[in-house]
């Protein structure tokens, strides 16, 4: 029997907001990692935020990374885009130049692109350098998920209401994530189109997102292409070398999806943008082990206190950096490109 890729998740819950919620502090986000099959490229997070207090000014980050160090960066505050209805039932979020389409809740979204990218360097990032350069991007991508959704905290219900499960939201509120393959088009001002299979990583936010004292964080995901999959989330305890103080992780085998915690996590002590270890290692509810290699293939980084969503009004810079990317993962001989996303204090960073 197929495994049910919805994976017991409510489909009304994957439809995005129709309106402004009436609590002030209630934001919504979508956003896609994406990698190229053939790790010609990266986009490291495009995200639609929307905040209550202000519903029609949308936050929007926009990454696409080269395994050269070459980064275009797009994001900003811009104006809500209309929203596609069906019925009472939005079908669609975006703002400015970033859109976001239900196709069918937990099994096709569409994303577009377009619009400009400030072209710059990981180099220029981690030296503070916002280059003033701009090319004309055009994306377009149709996603259909080949994993059941996961949302760190639905292992303490996984066995009773996944409502429930989905309610602990680990960060922001309700939140959850599922991986996908996709088909795509780039085009970039002046260069030819490219066309693309890749696989991604989609993420569904809704709540109040209070971060309050961030001390940092690990998050990683991949689809390999046999069909199995891993998710692992981990945030440090005071001392970087015990144990994390929260994490939760999982895999999926290509029909059932098991439950575990993360065991060693590549903290951001260091950065290194392209070959950088980022090997991960989580423990199975029934005590097996399984361990992951990875290396930094394409990679964004942001300074502390950078504002992640550009000049939104609305952003509220983190006061440590930042690195979001594409790591080249390897798992029991087989290998995949997926995403990263991990922040550290400076004061934890370690000379290599």
């Amino acid at each position: 029997m197929a495994f049910d890729i919805t994976g017991g998740y409510p489909q009304h819950a994957d439809f995005p907001l129709p309106g402004p919620p009436t609590n002030s502090e209630m934001r919504e986000s979508a956003s896609m990692w994406i990698s190229d099959n053939d790790g010609r490229f990266g986009f490291p997070r495009m995200t639609v935020e929307s905040l209550a207090i202000d519903w029609e000014n949308r936050g929007i980050e926009a990454n696409l990374t080269f395994p050269n160090g070459r980064v275009l960066i797009g994001s900003g505050g811009f104006p809500a885009q209309p929203v596609k209805r069906s019925g009472d039932r939005a079908l669609s979020t975006g703002g400015g130049p970033l859109r976001f389409e239900v196709k069918e809740p937990l099994r096709h979204w569409s994303m577009t692109f377009d619009g400009t990218m400030y072209d710059r360097t990981v180099a220029d990032q981690m030296r503070g350098i916002a280059s003033q350069e701009q090319r004309r991007v055009v994306i377009a991508v149709e996603a259909h998920m080949a994993a059941p959704p996961w949302n760190p905290g639905e292992q303490a219900g996984r066995d009773g209401d996944m409502s429930s499960a989905l309610a602990v939201g680990g960060v922001g509120g309700t939140r959850y994530e599922q991986l996908f393959t996709c088909t795509g088009t780039l085009s970039i001002d002046g260069e030819p189109e490219q066309r693309f299979e890749g696989r991604g990583l989609r993420v569904r936010r809704t709540g109040i997102r209070s971060l309050g004292e961030f001390k940092g964080h690990c998050w990683m995901s991949a689809l390999f292409p046999s069909g199995k999959a891993f998710g692992a989330l981990a945030f440090p305890s005071q001392d970087i070398d015990a144990a994390p103080a929260f994490s939760e992780a999982f895999i999926f085998d290509g029909k059932t999806k098991r439950h575990g915690k993360v065991v060693q996590a590549p903290w951001l002590t260091h950065f290194k943008p392209h070959g950088g270890e980022c090997d991960l290692a989580l423990e199975l509810s029934d005590g097996e082990i399984v361990r992951i290699g990875g290396l930094t293939h394409d990679s964004a980084f942001f300074p502390s206190n950078t504002p992640l969503l550009g000049d939104w009004s609305l952003d509220e810079p983190l006061p440590l950096p930042f690195h979001r990317g594409g790591v080249r993962y390897s798992w029991d001989g087989e290998e995949t490109y997926g995403m990263i996303e991990r922040s550290l204090p400076l004061e934890n960073w370690r000379t290599e």
